[in-house]
């Protein structure tokens, strides 16, 4: 049977985008009215006022973490301009988490920039560093006892989107079907462009300024997280698959190299040819963002970030399935549970697992991709939590023992 480690974090994460509704100071907030076909977040699922709610669900079902961000642009809406009432707000959420037995893993960058930031040039204006590294020390003032902390999340995401955003216009009405999130990849599109390594390699050098600044002021374990995408070639693909490899994940693996942990975020998988990704299989068996059914992903991705960092500590920040059957969410997390499991039986050093999402929430775009352990009534604001919810929270009790009984 797998030993986990004492303290072995489980739980579910969110961001804040998408879940607190209202953030009128944030680039996507801007972006959502001017893009045909993109959904507004507009309310989102109010868990501006409601995570107290939110995170005695987690903890009444037994797990004890809740990874959450805290939002630049709530607490620096205009440059300069510290907002005391948000910095409040965030240190009550940490404060609840804490009181509600859940260890907090505090999120400081997840996508969304604050408005001002991304008028002026965004992460390619010369000042982008300093601008976070002054927004961390502002964030610092709230993290006392906090013990684990993301500076940005999928920055291969994010150098994706920034990317995107050069160039981003309102578009035809005639367009409008063609809007889809950055994060839904599968059969209906083809497979999204490789990243920018010049802005990967800008936001590498704005995490490890955090992590300096998150050193010299809390005591909290820092790190980033990376979308991992299990990767692997088919014959005679080897060096295809290290060339496609290293834009998208492996720049930013390795500059996770003297971090406290990496944070490995993985749903999926595909195979990589002579002529680069092989797109998702068109099969009715793929989940509602089109990504194949792949619970194994999590081992492969596992495996691979262990391997690529240097063997720092894993904690898995995100991995789920969106599907509106929450049998299969079961059936799939149940299966990556497994994988996971096999890694740590062979030595890699495994903090915890944090099921992506606690709440059926926006997903950077669209509302139809259901990820979440607890649904929602949008208009109501009512949480229905799934069975799934309860399923995992069994398995936290047991320490993973109850996912071999279910097994036997």
């Amino acid at each position: 049977m797998t030993e986990l480690i004492p303290g072995f974090l489980w739980g579910a994460s969110t961001a804040p985008h998408q879940i607190e509704g209202n953030n009128v100071n944030s680039d996507w907030w801007a972006y959502e009215p001017n893009m045909p076909g993109m959904a507004r977040s507009g309310d989102a699922i109010d868990s501006y006022h409601r995570y107290a709610e939110d995170m005695r669900l987690l903890a009444d079902a037994g797990l004890n973490a809740y990874r959450f961000g805290i939002e630049w642009a709530r607490i620096e809406p205009a440059e300069g301009h510290v907002s005391l009432a948000a910095l409040a707000h965030y240190r009550r959420m940490i404060d609840t988490a804490v009181d509600l037995g859940l260890t907090p893993v505090v999120t400081l960058h997840h996508f969304t920039n604050p408005r001002w930031f991304t008028e002026d040039g965004g992460w390619l204006e010369d000042r982008a560093v300093d601008r976070f590294r002054s927004y961390v020390e502002t964030a610092t003032r709230i993290l006392d006892g906090v013990e684990w902390v993301c500076t940005i999340n999928e920055p291969n995401i994010l150098a994706l989107m920034a990317l995107m955003g050069q160039s981003r216009q309102p578009r035809s009405e005639d367009e409008a079907e063609k809007w889809q999130s950055p994060t839904v990849e599968g059969d209906a599109r083809p497979v999204l462009p490789s990243p920018d390594p010049v802005i990967g390699r800008r936001l590498a050098r704005a995490h490890q300024a955090a992590r300096e600044v998150l050193r010299e002021r809390t005591d909290a374990k820092s790190g980033w997280t990376v979308a991992c995408q299990a990767l692997t070639p088919t014959p005679g693909n080897e060096e295809k698959l290290r060339e496609v490899r290293y834009v998208r994940e492996d720049l930013y693996l390795e500059a996770a190299r003297g971090d406290d942990f990496i944070g490995v975020q993985s749903y999926s998988s595909q195979t990589v040819d002579a002529d680069g990704i092989v797109p998702h299989p068109d099969s009715p068996g793929n989940t509602l963002t089109g990504n194949a059914f792949r619970p194994d992903a999590i081992g492969i991705a596992v495996r691979h970030a262990w391997e690529t960092t240097g063997g720092i500590p894993v904690l898995i920040t995100e991995n789920g399935i969106a599907t509106d059957d929450d049998t299969r969410r079961i059936a799939y997390t149940s299966q990556a549970l497994r994988h996971l499991f096999a890694t740590v039986d062979d030595g890699i050093d495994v903090r915890g697992y944090l099921h992506w999402t606690a709440l059926d929430n926006y997903e950077w775009g669209h509302w139809e991709p259901t990820f979440g352990l607890i649904a929602v009534d949008r208009e109501t604001f009512e949480r229905h939590p799934k069975p799934s919810l309860g399923w995992l929270g069994d398995v936290a009790r047991s320490g993973g023992k109850a996912l071999k009984e279910q097994s036997s």
